[in-house]
């Protein structure tokens, strides 16, 4: 032991506990920096919610935006995205309708925003290699806020340009009005 000034002793640090929380510090670290990153979100989801496909007004596709969309943020970087046009129809839906591959999956995402103030029907189907085709009915609300819909994954089947999707927005009701029809390809 060690004396101090005044005759105590200062307990003597021993090094392998020293070394023991130092180790313990740098495991915690390491666990919640992925778990604070994860609480965050996805890089781009506030500026894809804030932002419209297409100004008010425009009634059709603007050109050289298929590649350039805001919706299209925050997919990640092992996902493949074609995507068509963004679209806005008069009676105010906007759309942008995509096929993703990610791996051996693909998918089709059409992001869409609903201004009419009525709730719509909506269809957004992928068509693959095969004449196989998957459809999945979306529920449009009235909220004029940014949404999305997607089919399930499926296992990719040939390459990706042999996929296509297309969203058909309509007024509810079986004589519903085609409001908009959005596809992947441009």
């Amino acid at each position: 032991m060690l004396r101090q000034p005044g005759g105590h002793s200062a307990p003597q640090r021993d090094p392998r506990h020293l070394r023991l929380l130092t180790l313990v510090g740098i495991v915690a670290a390491v666990v919640a920096l992925p778990l604070t990153m994860a609480s965050a979100g996805q890089v781009g989801d506030a500026r894809r919610a804030a932002a419209p496909a297409a100004s008010r007004g425009d009634a059709g596709a603007r050109p050289g935006t298929a590649r350039s969309s805001p919706f299209t943020l925050g997919l990640g970087l092992a996902t493949a995205a074609r995507c068509g046009p963004d679209l806005t129809s008069p009676d105010g839906i906007e759309a942008q309708t995509c096929v993703l591959t990610q791996g051996e999956e693909t998918w089709a995402r059409t992001y869409y925003r609903n201004a009419t103030g009525e709730s719509l029907d909506s269809v957004l189907s992928l068509m693959g290699p095969g004449g196989r085709s998957v459809q999945m009915h979306c529920v449009t609300g009235a909220d004029d806020e940014p949404a999305t819909c997607e089919t399930p994954r499926r296992r990719s089947r040939g390459g990706p340009g042999g996929y296509s999707a297309v969203t058909e927005f309509a007024e509810r009701g079986a004589d519903g009005a085609l409001l908009l029809r959005s596809g992947s390809n441009s």
